[in-house]
């Protein structure tokens, strides 16, 4: 599907919010049990959204400070492929991170720790950055194009603006380009071996 082309489709943006917030958490479920498991006897909500754990006073508190800097890093690999697009990628961020904030609210009040900001405001740069990154390195990506053998190519003939009766179906290459049909044809045309 070609970016632009379709309309504005908010069950699509709600479906990549909720999709990418499950697995931020699901991530940081992870990572938390790897680095915070070990150091506490039981493992409850109160690392995922208790701002007071998150201090740099305990070994603990560093342990969880580094699974949500992983969970942003994870985040952005998760940005790549559930939104695919380098400008979106703060929008998507910035959403995680504040329903991350009201869920923190809601659990254990305003958080107040210098802390918690600087950990979540961090994490949140990395997540946008690194995801913008990542989605830009592959939007510039070269788009493969099948090359055909000889004995391929002389079953097709060459569509010109002047000649319409020999045609080529060409319509894998304009769908991955999106460009100006009658402009490519005439690239891909030219380039063509026509028998």
């Amino acid at each position: 599907m070609f970016y632009g082309t379709v309309s504005w489709d908010p069950w699509l943006i709600v479906s990549q919010i909720v999709c990418l917030q499950c697995l931020y958490y699901l991530c940081l479920g992870l990572f938390q049990s790897i680095l915070v498991g070990p150091r506490v006897t039981k493992m409850s909500l109160v690392y995922f959204f208790d701002f007071a754990t998150v201090t740099a006073s305990t070994a603990t508190g560093w342990c969880i400070m580094a699974s949500i800097l992983l969970s942003s890093i994870a985040g952005a690999g998760f940005l790549v492929y559930l939104v695919e697009r380098a400008k979106k990628c703060l929008d998507f961020a910035a959403t995680l991170y504040i329903i991350h904030l009201f869920v923190c609210f809601s659990y254990g009040g305003w958080p107040t720790s210098v802390t918690w900001w600087v950990v979540n405001i961090t994490s949140l740069a990395v997540m946008a950055l690194l995801g913008e990154y990542l989605c830009m390195k592959r939007e510039l990506r070269e788009i493969p194009i099948r090359y055909r053998s000889k004995s391929t190519l002389s079953k097709y003939r060459c569509v010109t603006s002047e000649n319409f009766e020999n045609t080529v179906f060409l319509s894998e290459v304009l769908l991955r380009l999106g460009a100006d049909t009658k402009r490519w044809i005439n690239i891909c045309c030219q380039s063509v071996l026509v028998v």
